[in-house]
């Protein structure tokens, strides 16, 4: 059964005190009241409210004395203030102090019953945002990321060295190798653990959103902008921003980032307010980023900017004492999540995990385990049940093999299309990867494929 919301009362008239108590209350909210200031931060630290109902006028203590003391306590509380006073002066005090909201005095009870219901939203809000922090920070703890060799003990020791600073932090490696875990290892092993950790894919935005994605823009700076919106830099505000694939990020935005990074401020698109930002940068990449520095795609100066700490995630065949654990690990994930009861791998099937090359690196471990889960057949995932995986991935050797078959008279376009197509068929799809075995970047493989017909 669902508990009531309580409400703490404060006021001095008794008449206004019983009022608000009927009809407070006749509104499905449990009610304590109490006469002073001084009473009321003695019953905030003796039980727990959801809201505080305040009147600021009050013999002993007044309301925003009382609200510094009850916030210095548990700032958590929402704390409404009530004033007969409709001075701008009061209410302007009251929320500098940290007060939810004002009313004024005589109240207008539909106000007060829509103010009471934000600030219970608000509050629920705030704890659901802290278990999901709190999930969240579990899921990204160092304990909890699986791996036991040398090149990932190292790994985690650099991790929890360099968590607690500010450092701007670069992570290297392939795709699939768990950037994006480390970086999220990294924010909530942070003293930002509990602000905000926001991402956002280079990649996957258009060059002409990237600039309103990352710094807002405001109403009517471009068709379609309705409404102000808030970039991630300034969602990310008192916690870390999560850059990843910036390579493909556009020079001009390179320039803009490199300011943000220098001044710490941005401003949003169409606007001219200069707004402070307090945020840690951490980045991610599957390219060399030196190489695109020397062919002109990427700028020097940002580099530097960005590579404080470098972090680089070994690929899986270069931990192969990882692949047990890991696919052992998957193994109990997804029997839970298919609700299969799963006991194992057999040991060829394993000697198998072991000696794969792992293209996609521990991405495609995963989605191995799961197709194998899904699709077995008894208590142990045996050679079969992984056929999928074997057949559908191709080594390199047997990438150029199936680009055998090119016709020596085909024409360039032509057997540069086939040749795209054949590596992306290779790895079922996997854009990053494919990009990696063809050395070239994301954006110009979408380039070739929107040429092609084969993207929007």
């Amino acid at each position: 059964m669902k508990t009531k919301n309580t409400i703490l009362i404060v006021d001095d008239d008794s008449t206004h005190r019983t009022m608000l108590r009927t009809l407070v209350g006749g509104w499905g909210y449990d009610i304590v009241e109490t006469d002073d200031g001084s009473t009321a931060i003695e019953q905030v630290e003796q039980r727990p409210f959801d809201l505080v109902l305040m009147d600021v006028r009050m013999l002993k203590v007044s309301g925003i004395e009382a609200l510094e003391q009850i916030k210095a306590f548990n700032p958590s509380i929402p704390v409404t203030i009530m004033t007969a006073y409709s001075s701008v002066e009061t209410a302007i005090a009251a929320l500098k102090k940290g007060a939810y909201d004002y009313l004024t005095k005589p109240l207008d009870f539909d106000k007060l019953r829509l103010t009471i219901e934000r600030a219970m939203e608000h509050t629920q809000l705030k704890e659901e945002n802290r278990i999901l922090r709190e999930s969240l920070g579990r899921h990204f703890d160092i304990r909890n990321i699986v791996g036991r060799s040398p090149a990932m003990v190292n790994l985690l020791e650099t991790v929890a060295h360099v968590a607690p600073s500010e450092a701007t932090v670069m992570i290297t490696g392939e795709s699939g190798t768990g950037k994006e875990l480390i970086a999220g290892a990294i924010h909530f092993n942070s003293p930002r653990k509990d602000g905000p950790f926001i991402k956002i894919n280079c990649a996957a935005i258009t060059e002409t959103l990237l600039e309103s994605e990352l710094f807002g823009h405001e109403k009517g700076s471009f068709t379609g902008a309705d409404r102000r919106k808030e970039g991630r830099f300034f969602q990310a505000n008192g916690g870390s921003l999560f850059l990843d694939e910036v390579s493909e990020m556009p020079l001009t935005m390179q320039v803009k980032l490199l300011r943000v990074l220098q001044e710490r401020e941005i401003t949003r698109v169409g606007g001219d307010k200069v707004i402070k930002v307090d945020v840690r940068l951490i980045v991610a990449t599957n390219q060399n980023l030196p190489d695109q520095i020397s062919k002109g795609s990427f700028r020097e100066d940002l580099y530097y900017r960005l590579n404080v700490v470098n972090l680089k995630l070994p690929p899986l065949r270069e931990r192969r004492d990882d692949i047990p654990l890991l696919a052992r690990h998957f193994l109990e994930v997804f029997t839970e999540k298919n609700r299969k009861e799963i006991k194992g791998f057999t040991p060829q099937t394993m000697d198998q995990l072991i000696r794969h090359h792992w293209p996609g690196n521990v991405r495609e471990l995963m989605n191995a385990v799961e197709r194998g889960v899904v699709l077995a057949r008894s208590e142990y995932l045996d050679e079969q049940d992984l056929r999928l995986m074997q057949d559908s991935v191709q080594q390199p050797e047997e990438t150029l093999q199936a680009l055998s078959h090119i016709d020596i008279d085909m024409p360039l376009d032509e057997v540069e299309k086939a040749t795209i197509l054949r590596t992306l068929e290779a790895v079922e799809g996997n854009k990053s990867e494919a990009s990696r075995r063809l050395g070239i970047t994301r954006k110009t493989l979408h380039k070739k494929l929107k040429q092609y017909g084969v993207m929007p």
